[in-house]
């Protein structure tokens, strides 16, 4: 009998749904696990049986780590319920609540020609799988030292599993050029994951605070990933 072979969104998909939170005793941070929702499979499954059904490899492009609002509640980096289903076209009944950095990131994908065109070369993820919340916000695996020294096992876990998805090697993209692409060189040059790193803003410093130069991103976000598909 032929075994079939499973196709990057199989793969994304298993990853997600056996994937086991990081151990942390830390006062107050608690991790977002959307994917425990069975609701959440459900559109998580049509998203990577849409756009990831094949066995192409993709450029893997790592943000942060989720927040509340946006993959924290899709459970599908840098998708917000509105980007989900708007652009997407997977219909859902989460609250419909914008997230920027999901906002600019969709921005961008539309800029490229879609999504469709987008995921058939890239592949979404963060360089912490899970989100973490601080006393009821937002919090970035690197915001302590101590919640860094208790999540970086499971990330360099994570990492390497997820490179098995189909990951080119030549390069990546990191989103988020100050902390997030400091620790990511870091780990990529102890690991030796990508021979290739580059870096642009994290969509949410963007918004927050150069809005005004929207295109400007736009098009130097235009110019790195054509880069990285040369």
């Amino acid at each position: 009998m032929v075994r079939k072979r499973l196709t990057f969104g199989n793969k994304v998909f298993q990853f997600y749904k056996t994937l086991t939170p990081p151990y942390i005793t830390l006062k107050g941070i608690e991790v977002i696990q959307p994917h425990e929702n069975h609701e959440i499979w459900g559109y998580m499954e049509k998203f990577y049986d849409k756009f990831f059904q094949d066995t192409r490899n993709r450029v893997f492009v790592f943000g942060i780590n989720p927040g509340r609002f946006g993959s924290g509640t899709t459970g599908i980096t840098f998708t917000d319920p509105v980007a989900l289903e708007s652009i997407c076209g997977i219909t859902n009944k989460l609250v419909k609540r914008r997230e920027i950095s999901s906002e600019f990131i969709y921005k961008f994908i539309e800029h490229w020609g879609g999504a469709r065109l987008f995921y058939r070369d890239f592949f979404l993820t963060a360089i912490s799988p899970l989100g973490f919340v601080r006393n009821g916000v937002n919090c970035n695996y690197y915001d302590h030292p101590a919640l860094f020294s208790a999540v970086r096992k499971f990330i360099v876990d994570t990492i390497t599993t997820q490179l098995t998805f189909g990951a080119r090697k030549d390069i990546v993209i990191v989103i988020g050029s100050g902390k997030n692409q400091k620790v990511f060189n870091d780990l990529n040059r102890e690991y030796g994951w990508f021979k290739e790193v580059h870096a642009v803003e994290h969509p949410r410093f963007i918004m927050q605070y150069r809005r005004k130069y929207i295109q400007d991103y736009l098009r130097k976000y235009q110019d790195i990933f054509s880069r990285a598909l040369l």
